[in-house]
């Protein structure tokens, strides 16, 4: 018998936490799917997961304390995965991350510990790791803000962290590297490429040296199951990543071969981050969510990478993206 029934997803309209509903409800759960309000009653990605009984959708914004205290009744744990990601659109507008990312997170964790939820994992990312300082980054690595974004969610991890020690919130980390899959966003490098390489035999893109550890997304949303459902200690981070690392340039180049594409690399300026804020390398040590949980990978990055390819040819799914723009 599941210890938690009922569990509210955050940012559950996007990317990961979309899969991730998807996912919750296969293995029995009822959710409680938190999507952006806006007046046309949108629910973004949640738009494509068919109706389902165990599947409630509410939407409003993690901004507002009053909002994140009434959701947060009546659910054994919260999966806090709401933010602003979007790196360069983090360096025109850096205050609504802070509001969005930390204090959003500071809403969640108090209504979490005033509605007395049983475990709240906040989501973390890579990015606060900054370039590697060393090679797999654990969670001992040194933080380092190098762009407004990842600066926030230090701040949010921080501020998660706190409630745990200060008031024994039953609280744990998720810090996800590099996600990939179906229903990114094209600000991501990956469905960028491969939107491109539908469209055209050119490829706009910025810089293609840095390596980024990249998960499937099915396997991501499988390291959040695992944090939920096994006895990990509460207070820790725990990475979810593949313990590899590959170029953007090699991205490119196996997409071409799977993709049986003959293009070129065109590098644009307004596509490069700030020099200092360009994270370099990311390469995931993956042994503490793997000794703590079991966790395993079921997705190869090729393997990933070709089934991406596969959801993004579809024409129904090519028309959602706008690929003459760049997406910031």
């Amino acid at each position: 018998m599941k210890e938690y029934k009922k569990i509210l997803v955050t940012g559950a309209d996007g990317f990961i936490g979309s899969h991730l509903t998807e996912l919750l409800l296969s293995q029995g759960y009822n959710v409680k799917a938190l999507a952006y309000y806006n007046s046309f009653n949108y629910w973004g990605w949640l738009e494509d997961i068919p109706p389902h009984p165990n599947l409630e959708i509410v939407t409003g914004d993690i901004r507002d304390p009053f909002f994140c205290n009434t959701i947060a009744k009546d659910v054994d744990a919260i999966l806090h995965l709401a933010a602003l990601i979007a790196i360069p659109y983090s360096y025109h507008a850096p205050q609504s991350y802070v509001e969005t990312n930390v204090m959003g997170t500071l809403n969640i964790c108090q209504a979490a510990l005033n509605q007395g939820v049983k475990k709240i994992i906040v989501t973390s990312t890579s990015e606060v790791y900054g370039t590697a300082q060393y090679v797999p980054i654990d969670e001992k690595h040194p933080l380092q803000p190098q762009s407004p974004y990842s600066a926030t969610k230090i701040g949010a991890d921080a501020i998660a962290l706190s409630f745990f020690h200060s008031f024994d919130l039953p609280l744990v980390i998720a810090r996800p590297f590099n996600t990939f899959g179906p229903r990114q966003s094209a600000r991501a490098v990956i469905p960028n490429m491969i939107v491109q390489l539908l469209h055209s035999n050119t490829v706009k893109i910025g810089d293609v040296t840095p390596t980024r550890d990249f998960t499937y997304v099915k396997d991501t949303c499988k390291g959040f199951l695992y944090l939920l459902e096994k006895d990990v200690p509460f207070g820790e981070v725990f990475n979810i990543g593949s313990n590899f690392e590959i170029s953007i340039l090699d991205i490119f180049n196996l997409l071409t071969k799977i993709m049986g594409k003959t293009a070129q690399l065109q590098q644009e300026k307004q596509r490069m981050r700030p020099e200092k804020s360009e994270v370099k390398r990311l390469y995931c040590n993956n042994k503490k969510i793997i000794n703590a949980t079991g966790f395993t990978l079921d997705y190869s990055f090729e393997k990933g990478l070709e089934e991406t390819v596969q959801w993004f040819s579809d024409p129904n799914n090519l028309k959602k993206y706008k690929h003459e723009i760049y997406n910031v």
